[in-house]
């Protein structure tokens, strides 16, 4: 029975600068990483290749997929630019390569008192077990569980708006638009080249995911044009549409940089539509506040997000968003013996008075923080402390235009940048991930063989 359940009053006080390696132990320290997103991923490889190649810690990584790929690629997965194959990475390999060992499977509770977790099974896909469910040990949790699209209650927008939180939505997004182009040109073979009925497609929600998307959609509708896939015209017969309940798009960036990206999707005939929440989500149509109907044959909701409900569920203290909320050395409140990082984790940011935002680098960061953690628990020195450092943002409008900004730390200002620099940086973000999975050498024959991929393969996947 779970802690939180039996003795609810009950906390774990011990000392979190305790000389963990001086207390007598059977085994090595067993560091558990629930969750293989960019920061959980990061840090299982590097703690495998420093403490776990050694013996010197036994390291783990609970994950209810069986790959990974970075999350921010998702929606060039979505609109068919991108081949989540040839990206994604198989846990169990890395695992192998890096010292660690995996374990698939959901976290479905957790017991403190004998410090381990609740693993779900395994099922295959006729829904004959494949792994049972099980236990597993740990001396030191973190919880890197990431975060889930969050609809906020609006009515059917669960039932028929399509979230791209893993590659297997975001390839259901890629095959409904092909779906919708073919039927419209079926339409138009039928009524004898006199009818041509519009493909509409609306993305409610007009954060950094909202936009990428609704360029690397128009890029798509071009190219589909080109190969013959189709006889509309991608521009005035394919219809998108970017739903945002606030006053402008990028709402965390600063207004410099949304008001140009606003005016390139301008360019590329996005239709933008902000101060206007969205009430409603149908079959075929999305309902406003203002009293607009946007006829819709696909609609995504990239419109925020939230933590699973499992971080409540087992009693850890969360905010209303069931962030996990966190100490500066990202340890839980109630518990020295569990950490938190990434989008889960409700940080404090000094600097602002606010938490430390659910982006990439964040995780990054912490990920980078834990590690070093890890290593002083291991021989009883006093924990670092986490400092968000926020280098910026950078907005990819795919093969149209990227715009961003650096947050200038010597000039002590924000620094605009826009075109091939801000593009080449985009594409180093990945490239930095990759880094920290796979070293110098297979980061660059990684990005070799992509480019080659590139010259002989179309620019979306067309079937």
């Amino acid at each position: 029975m779970n802690l939180h359940q039996k003795k609810p009053s009950m906390e774990i006080t011990a000392d979190p600068t305790r000389p963990v390696a001086q207390q007598a132990a059977p085994h090595p320290h067993r560091i558990v990483v629930v969750g293989g997103g960019a920061g959980g991923l990061e840090l299982v490889t590097r703690l495998g290749d420093q403490l776990g190649k050694g013996g010197r810690a036994h390291v783990t990584l609970v994950d209810k997929e069986a790959t990974h790929i970075w999350k921010p690629l998702l929606h060039e997965v979505a609109a068919g630019s991108m081949d989540p194959h040839a990206h994604q990475l198989e846990y169990i390999a890395q695992a192998r390569w890096h010292h660690f060992e995996f374990q698939q499977g959901g976290m479905l509770d957790l017991d403190r008192v004998n410090k381990s977790i609740t693993v779900s099974a395994v099922l295959d896909e006729e829904g004959n077990p494949v792994l049972p469910e099980r236990q597993v040990p740990y001396d030191t949790l973190v919880l890197a569980i990431g975060s889930i699209t969050n609809f906020f209650g609006v009515a059917g927008a669960a039932e028929h708006a399509m979230a791209i939180d893993t590659v297997g939505q975001a390839e259901q997004v890629r095959r409904r638009i092909l779906a919708a182009c073919m039927r419209a040109q079926t339409r138009y073979a039928e009524s004898g080249g006199q009818q041509m009925q519009k493909v509409n497609l609306v993305i409610i929600g007009g954060g950094a995911t909202g936009v990428e998307l609704a360029a690397e959609l128009r890029n798509t509708a071009q190219v589909l044009a080109a190969y013959g896939l189709h006889r509309l015209n991608p521009q005035r017969d394919i219809r998108i549409s970017l739903v945002e309940a606030g006053p402008r798009i990028l709402p965390p960036l600063p207004e410099r940089i949304a008001s140009a990206t606003a005016q390139l999707l301008g360019k590329l005939k996005v239709e933008i539509l902000t101060g206007d929440p969205v009430t409603e989500v149908r079959r075929d149509a999305v309902l406003t506040k203002s009293g607009r109907v946007l006829p819709s044959d696909l609609t995504v909701w990239a419109g925020g997000i939230k933590v699973p409900a499992i971080l409540s569920d087992i009693g850890l203290p969360t905010n209303p968003l069931g962030q996990v909320i966190v100490s500066p050395t990202l340890q839980t409140i109630t518990d020295p013996d569990i950490f938190a990082l990434g989008d889960c984790a409700s940080c404090p940011w000094p600097a602002t008075g606010k938490s430390v935002p659910p982006r990439a680098q964040a995780a990054h960061q912490q990920a980078a923080l834990l590690l070093e953690t890890m290593k002083r628990r291991l021989i009883g020195r006093s924990l670092p402390t986490f400092t968000y450092r926020d280098y910026g943002s950078l907005i990819s409008l795919g093969h149209f235009e990227t715009v961003g900004n650096l947050m200038g730390r010597l000039i002590g200002r924000s620094v605009k940048i826009q075109g091939f620099l801000a593009r080449l940086l985009y594409l180093s973000l990945y490239r930095h991930h990759q880094l920290a999975l796979h070293g110098v050498l297979r980061m660059m024959l990684d990005a070799f063989a992509q480019w080659l991929r590139q010259r002989t393969s179309p620019r979306v996947k067309l079937h």
